[in-house]
């Protein structure tokens, strides 16, 4: 009995500790396309170490309370295997017309049926997470080579596709998906913990 008490507790813990981990990817996503796209100014951005990378991070005040707000409610609804997609978009300030869409697909294990649950990849270890969050990130970087140069003033929205049964903020409000008309599509790689898998998109045109 004390055994699967244990193992359960193992299995939050860890579970727990990929939430967190896919919140804090998804936190550098957000601001390594920002600064690779040119959303806003390179002095706007510091750099630090992270996932043995040099990242950039935003250093401007209403970007970084509107990411932090974004990722703090991230948290809680990823550990009760609430979202499903998280999505960048970058839409022209002059046209309002959505410019690139980038797409984050969450395959939480809550989600898989009991039948699959003994096929899942055995439990990986950091350093190989981290080889493959390494390898999206520098597909990130690299992807300013086939992508378009974005033209004129830009901004951008964070959408986070939750439950309907969530436990939404006030201040949050519902939105359309953004897609972009007629746009290219570019799956780029996928990276995964015991308990998460995330599928990364970029669509632009």
């Amino acid at each position: 009995m004390s055994s699967e008490k244990d193992k359960s507790k193992l299995h939050k813990l860890s579970l727990k500790g990929s939430s967190k981990l896919i919140a804090e990817f998804f936190e550098y996503s957000v601001n390594t396309i920002l600064f690779q796209r040119g959303v806003y100014p390179a002095e706007d951005f510091t750099a630090v170490k992270k996932y043995g990378l040099n990242m950039l991070v935003t250093s401007d005040d209403q970007v970084k309370a509107y990411i932090k707000k974004i990722m703090s409610q991230l948290n809680k609804w990823m550990v009760a295997g609430k979202i499903s997609k998280l999505v960048v978009v970058i839409t022209s300030k002059e046209t309002g017309e959505h410019v690139e869409r980038w797409q984050f697909d969450l395959l939480h294990r809550l989600t898989f049926g009991h039948s699959e649950t003994d096929q899942l990849p055995p439990e990986k270890t950091e350093k190989e997470i981290q080889s493959e969050i390494q390898s999206i990130f520098r597909q990130i970087t690299a992807s300013v080579t086939f992508l378009p140069q974005l033209d004129g003033n830009c901004t951008f929205n964070v959408l986070v596709y939750a439950d309907a049964d969530s436990d939404v903020p006030i201040e949050w409000g519902d939105s359309d998906a953004k897609e972009i008309k007629n746009g290219e599509k570019v799956q780029l790689r996928s990276f995964s913990t015991t308990n998460h898998r995330v599928d990364t998109l970029v669509s632009y045109r």
